[in-house]
């Protein structure tokens, strides 16, 4: 058992889009990620999608629906829905989804999550 430090986390790395493990939860990776631009359309057939805004702002497009998600907000995407988080500024977003669930819906294009 151990705190865990979100902004001290978030401060080890710059890049975008590249979610980082901080903690397992119950079979779950706990992740932190920026965003900057937009991440392709994707969906998850098998697990809805959790994403908790940290600090900034992020959009939620999804079916030509279009969701603002502010810093203390969150918004979880059903599983199967097609989907796409963007962010004109950077944004830091905590994700919570099963060990082993690919970012982008597909193993073939999926980002690695490394542990800090």
């Amino acid at each position: 058992m151990k705190t865990v430090n979100l902004a001290e986390k978030l401060a080890q790395f710059d890049s975008h889009w590249d979610p980082h493990v901080v903690a397992d939860y119950n079979g779950n990776d706990v992740m932190v990620v920026k965003f900057q631009g937009e991440f392709p359309f994707h969906d998850h057939p098998d697990t809805d999608d959790f994403f908790l805004v940290l600090e900034g702002e992020m959009t939620m497009d999804l079916d030509g629906a279009h969701h603002t998600v502010k810093a203390g907000e969150l918004f979880i995407v059903p599983k199967g829905v097609t989907h796409r988080p963007r962010a004109e500024h950077e944004c830091k977003v905590l994700l919570i989804e099963p060990k082993g669930v690919p970012n982008t819906g597909d193993p073939e294009t999926a980002a690695a999550k490394p542990h800090i």
